[in-house]
């Protein structure tokens, strides 16, 4: 009785340690499924990064910037790793110049940018001559009142650039313990994403400030497992994981937005803007170099050549010569002096 009573212990004791798991993988999955299809998951619009929040809190500038973007491309030209399958998935997003549209309004909360999306011009375009045949075939205007459709906004500088790297497999490694059939152990893998940013003058094609920005993009991958005898015939076997992926497109987005901050810095160091606060500005530019050059900052990254190009945000705004009095009301330009009168029949001949 004494040996059956053991038996029977034993395989209590089995029952509950497999119970258990079962119970704990049954919990684990009903909770991932919830996840996934009650609306933990759902859609949202404040999932703001710690990047994101730095770019929103700059100081504000001296004065607000009108600036361009034209295409932010993918030149890395890499596809998605997988075993064992080709793939045509690009390995970073195709999205750029909505990325960096995005990142320049987010500066200082849309205090340093104003921002003209040159990638959908063609669009705008189309657009603005419907407008024009509608108003010459339905109300006989040969010229369109420019009340109704003024000039197009042009920028003095061009922001630029694009996403430059994509390198897999930058850092790998893992660690782990097993002790009497119990294991437990951890990978992880490091890619690295690179972009770059430039401000080049729309009169002089000179590149007046040039940036390059890389972020991390980590993976890890946790797994325990169970592997052992409990009886001289019955083995228990069980394993559970977890891993996370760094969103790719998160990654960009981080990159671009520091970007953005660097351009910042460098523009303000080669005079191309500055900020509205000396004291502010004097401490964003201490800790960009700080970061730069990795708290050791050579004597002669305090003197950098300006560019050649002078006042290059400053371009006037195109009026109509006689505009009306609405749209004059839109601006603070002075008056665009009225064009002169054409030449009597007298004076045309002299």
């Amino acid at each position: 009785m004494d040996v059956l009573g053991q038996v029977i212990r034993k395989r209590s004791g089995i029952f509950r340690i497999v119970s258990s798991l079962a119970a704990v993988a049954l919990v684990v999955g009903c909770a991932r499924t919830d996840e996934l299809y009650e609306g933990t998951h759902s859609a949202s619009v404040g999932n703001l990064t710690a990047q994101n929040l730095s770019l929103r809190e700059i100081a504000p500038p001296s004065r607000r910037q009108v600036v361009a973007v034209y295409k932010f491309p993918d030149l890395t030209g890499q596809y998605k790793e997988r075993e064992l399958v080709q793939s045509l998935s690009r390995a970073v997003t195709q999205a750029g110049a909505p990325l960096l549209i995005k990142a320049l309004q987010d500066a200082g909360e849309g205090r340093w940018f104003s921002v003209l999306d040159r990638s959908s011009l063609e669009s705008v375009v189309q657009e603005r001559q419907i407008i024009e045949r509608m108003r010459q075939q339905y109300r006989g205007e040969q010229t369109v009142d420019p009340d109704v459709l003024g000039p197009l906004m042009h920028a003095g500088i061009i922001i630029t650039g694009g996403i430059i790297g994509y390198d897999s497999n930058m850092h790998t490694g893992g660690y782990g313990a097993r002790y009497l059939g119990i294991g437990a152990h951890r990978e992880w893998t490091y890619d690295v994403v690179s972009v770059n940013l430039r401000a080049v003058s729309t009169e002089t094609g000179e590149v007046l400030a040039n940036v390059i920005a890389r972020k991390p993009i980590a993976s890890i991958k946790d797994q325990g497992d169970i592997f052992r005898y409990v009886e001289l015939d019955k083995l228990l076997e069980a394993e559970a994981g977890y891993s996370t992926n760094e969103p790719r497109q998160i990654a960009v987005q981080q990159s671009v937005e520091k970007a953005v901050m660097a351009l910042i810095a460098e523009g303000t160091i080669r005079d191309i803007w500055s900020f509205q606060s000396e004291k502010a500005e004097r401490a964003f530019i201490a800790g960009y170099r700080d970061e730069l050059f990795n708290g050791l900052v050579p004597p002669t990254a305090r003197y950098v050549a300006e560019p050649e190009t002078q006042n290059a945000s400053v371009i006037p705004r195109t009026w109509p010569v006689n505009r009306p009095a609405s749209v004059r009301t839109r601006t603070n330009e002075p008056e665009a002096a009225p064009a002169p009168p054409p030449p009597t029949e007298g004076e045309a001949l002299g």
